[in-house]
């Protein structure tokens, strides 16, 4: 990088989160003051949500969505009205043994009915060249309303070297919510999960460790329609724009400088066949204590991997793969008296493969594996979310069915009404380090499967 480029890097860091928030900030007034696949991303596009998703509606995207979310959200000769949608999850959640205790207030220990999220959206052209995705969410479990994912975009085509080119920038708040790829961490498989029911207690940091309590800019571009190259830098926001968005100072990651974020990926097509291969990270130094001087620094390097092969509306393939490293430097923690060691690390593999028929009917599976150093102190036991064996290991399975009727080209409400329902069955091979008494209070792996009966709308 050149020596003109960094101080202008630097400025970018320090005014873009500034100019994002505050973009946020009138975006979120408007949303509601007048109270994903989007409906209003169809309108603007004159087409069904079933052209830019495999399934109707949803975040798996087919070759066309990719192109539409690259170009800044600005494609399309449709309807332009103010771009708003709304959007409502919830459903039945089931354990194979009741928890100790209940997940959050207001709710049972096993067997809980419950709506999930509400969102509302502002999703489409904003300018020739810029479109926003904003999602502002009432948590049913927390009883609460924040901001959700944002990705604010400027794209354009441009020609240099006789080659063409897209050439874009992204303000967003959640490392991977503006990827094109469903194999990287906040678009991934199964695309919809219960807050209810037990879940793995380690994670990378680029697995939604920063996710909507950091800003972020990255400037990116597409050449020839096959390699794609980003870059950027994440900053944690201040007290008073976490509770301007929704959160509390307890929220921020406390973040020392910035988080570079990279991204380098190939993709290439012969129909009916699609693939692409690429590589991420991120690295943060983050201050859990902003009393004293310690950190703790995360380098997280993954790879991943898409493959789509589709029969027009009729058929559609779609596997995903992602293998995540992080290297973790757990100073802050070590010297608190909060690990056993300074150094440690995790991994986190990934898997997904899912058919769909008529863009209606979909079966999808996936399989995990999260392993990493042994830590006594760090990986404590404590009952259901502690590790007996000092180890993060946990490995299972993933299963759902999902019926979509609406969302087509000849359905009924379109654009307007789309909805989906599905079942999903999580099972549980190994959890925190163990099969059996895996948390040192007499609790198996196998106790942690669960069920989860969904729906999910948008209008």
């Amino acid at each position: 990088m050149s020596t003109t480029a960094k101080p202008a890097l630097g400025r970018l860091a320090r005014v873009a989160p500034r100019a994002a928030a505050t973009v946020l900030a009138l975006i979120a007034i408007a949303v509601c003051s007048d109270s994903l696949a989007l409906p209003s991303f169809a309108r603007q596009t004159g087409m069904p949500c079933s052209r830019c998703h495999t399934l109707s509606f949803g975040p798996a995207l087919t070759a066309y969505g990719r192109q539409f979310k690259l170009n800044g959200y600005t494609w399309g000769e449709g309807e332009h009205p103010l771009p708003l949608a709304l959007m409502i999850q919830g459903g039945f959640s089931h354990v194979s043994a009741d928890l100790p205790e209940a997940p959050v207030a207001h709710f049972s220990t096993n067997d809980n009915a419950s709506v999930d999220q509400v969102s509302l959206f502002y999703g489409g052209r904003l300018t020739e060249h810029s479109g926003a995705f904003v999602q502002v969410t009432y948590s049913g479990e927390d009883r609460h309303t924040s901001w959700d994912n944002m990705d604010i975009r400027y794209a354009r085509a441009v020609k240099f070297a006789g080659t063409d080119a897209v050439v874009g920038i992204s303000v967003n708040n959640n490392p991977t919510v503006q990827d094109l790829w469903n194999s990287t961490p906040a678009w991934g498989f199964p695309y919809i999960s219960s807050p209810l029911v037990p879940g793995p207690s380690a994670a990378t940091l680029v697995e939604g460790g920063l996710a909507q309590t950091v800003l972020g800019a990255t400037l990116y571009v597409m050449v020839h329609d096959h390699l794609y190259v980003e870059g950027g830098v994440y900053r944690d926001l201040s007290d008073r724009w976490l509770r301007n968005v929704g959160l509390k100072a307890a929220d921020s990651p406390h973040i020392n400088g910035v988080a570079p974020y990279w991204r380098l990926a190939y993709q290439g097509s012969k129909d009916p066949y699609y693939f692409s291969l690429g590589t991420f990270g991120i690295e943060g130094k983050l201050q859990p204590d902003t009393t004293v001087p310690d950190k703790n620094r995360y380098t997280d390097v993954g790879f991943d991997a898409t493959f789509q092969q589709t029969n027009g509306d009729r058929t559609a393939l779609t596997v995903n793969a992602s293998y995540i490293h992080e290297k973790q430097d757990l100073a802050a923690t070590f010297n608190a008296g909060g690990a056993a060691a300074v150094s440690n690390h995790l991994n986190t593999l990934r898997v997904d493969a899912t058919f769909t028929y008529l863009q209606t009917w979909s079966v999808g599976g996936g399989v995990f594996d999260i392993t990493g150093g042994s830590d006594q102190t760090f990986y404590a036991p404590a009952p259901l979310s502690g590790s007996n064996s000092g180890l993060p290991d946990t490995r299972g399975y993933l299963l759902q069915f999902e019926w979509v009727p609406l969302g087509k080209q000849a359905s009924w409400g379109r654009p307007w009404v789309n909805v989906r329902f599905g079942l999903q069955y999580t099972g549980y091979l190994k959890f925190n380090g163990g099969t059996s008494n895996y948390d040192g209070s007499g609790r198996s792996a196998s106790q942690n499967n669960s069920l989860f009966l969904f729906s999910w709308l948008a209008f």
